[in-house]
């Protein structure tokens, strides 16, 4: 006999948690697994998903405006909010029950409820339930993050709230400048609102490769989109029904909704961590946790954006197969975390993998640059003026590939292709030596023969 219920319990029903719960239930655990909102965690129902949905919409807007010059003649087209975050819903709920049934039928039982430590093995639910647990995984994920405490908070919604808005506002500030921000600016300009983006920084995306980020601002700024960095969201008043956003630069913004998009960060309150003896990162608030995402508690684990470390989707899953694998597989695997593509689904769309100029500029004692700036083929017709960059980073000394960077329409999906060429170390001449694809934009990629900078050649040589 056990003195333990469960050999894992899992807290959090996210893409990391469920995909642990399956994979430890496949190699014959006896799991729990607990949520206390919706499983799907996040992504699934209050980010990557109905998002990405969200910018489908926007999009429409475009398709009908080119059309014109395609010789499609479109009557005035009418945008119903309700009806879309209506659908949207109806989505989200046939993927919550497929997550919750998916992990049922791995073998591992799912509860309903919220789940704290009393002690380092010991659960206590919401239902007043309590569990004896061998091993933990905690994958609670994140939270948004409004930052300071300023006047008038209340007044704020944050990326949680957006999808559950009434009604479109004809008026949106948004405070941040990251890719949550920038996608929800772009989203309701393509739905028709006026949208004002402010940021404390000096350009939007920070992390980001300059050159991206310089493109991704003039395009959005083209699209009517009002960009206001070096300033802050001081204090927000509701005098009426509009709301009055004063900024540290002395101006004010009226708008019909705020929103408060600066970041999140891990969701690490009220779990009872302190009674399981579990110790936080000082560096970044989240669970510290070593290579096989195990934390100074030995049986308890964690992963996923409640260590705040690379705070994506597909991490938060490969790392929950890593640990289920590595404690119930008998196999240690650890997470490679180097090249992983990423995408900012803005308009125009980002996606980007491997190094940017700067930090490759950082590492090697000599960098190629080859870069293109045109107007997409689509464009010369439908007399839109957007254009696409696409930009290689290169080793000078080995002509391997060490980053890529594109913004244009579907980026993401040429990076996701690419990453594989960049993790394969790929060098400039492979991708010389592939035929190009006419027409399309991708062909740049395998036609940019000149560099157009160099970095380093002193050193190098």
């Amino acid at each position: 006999m056990t003195d333990f219920d469960t050999d894992l319990f899992v807290i959090g029903g996210g893409s990391g948690g469920v995909r642990a719960a399956r994979i430890a239930a496949g190699h014959g655990a006896r799991v729990m697994i607990a949520e206390e909102y919706r499983f799907g965690g996040t992504c699934v129902i209050r980010g990557c998903v109905p998002k990405k949905l969200m910018v489908h919409a926007s999009h429409v807007h475009d398709e009908i405006r080119d059309a014109a010059g395609f010789g499609w003649t479109i009557p005035e087209a009418r945008f119903d909010w309700r009806v879309l975050t209506r659908n949207i819903d109806t989505e989200l709920a046939r993927l919550e029950n497929i997550y919750a049934s998916n992990v049922e039928k791995s073998g591992a039982k799912t509860v309903k409820a919220r789940a704290v430590f009393e002690d380092p093995h010991t659960l206590r639910l919401s239902t007043g339930e309590t569990i004896r647990a061998q091993h933990v995984l905690i994958a609670t994920g994140g939270a948004p993050n409004h930052g300071t405490m300023i006047p008038g908070i209340e007044h704020v919604i944050s990326s949680n709230e957006v999808f559950h808005l009434k009604q479109l506002p004809k008026r949106i500030l948004i405070q941040g400048g990251g890719y949550i921000a920038l996608e929800f600016a772009c989203i309701f300009a393509g739905l028709g609102s006026d949208v004002t983006v402010v940021y404390r920084g000096d350009n939007v995306l920070r992390g980001f490769d300059e050159d991206v980020r310089a493109h991704v601002r003039t395009e959005m700024e083209r699209a009517g989109i009002t960009i206001l960095t070096g300033c802050t969201v001081a204090r927000v008043e509701k005098p009426g029904e509009e709301y009055i956003s004063h900024l540290s630069s002395g101006s004010s913004v009226a708008s019909d909704q705020v929103l408060f998009a600066i970041g999140r960060h891990p969701n690490v309150a009220n779990l009872g961590l302190e009674k399981a003896g579990v110790a936080i990162n000082p560096d970044n608030g989240g669970i510290a946790v070593n290579e096989f995402c195990q934390t100074n508690v030995p049986h308890i684990y964690a992963i996923g954006d409640v260590t705040h470390r690379i705070n994506l989707t597909p991490v938060a899953i490969r790392e929950g197969h890593a640990f289920a694998d590595t404690v119930f597989g008998k196999r240690p695997v650890q997470v490679d975390y180097t090249n992983i593509p990423t995408a900012v689904f803005s308009q125009p769309e980002v996606g980007t993998v491997g190094l940017t100029e700067s930090q490759a500029r950082s590492l090697y004692p000599r960098v190629d640059i080859y870069k293109t700036d045109f107007r997409p083929l689509k464009a010369t017709v439908s007399g839109s003026q957007v254009r696409t960059l696409m930009k290689l980073v290169v080793d000078g000394a080995t002509d391997r590939v060490v980053g890529c960077h594109i913004v244009g329409p579907e980026a993401g999906e040429l990076v996701q292709v690419l990453a594989i060429a960049v993790k394969m170390k790929a060098t400039k001449a492979d991708f010389d030596a592939t035929m190009a694809l006419h027409p399309t934009a991708a062909e740049e990629l395998v036609t940019m023969r000149t560099p157009t900078a160099r970095y380093g050649l002193e050193a190098a040589e």
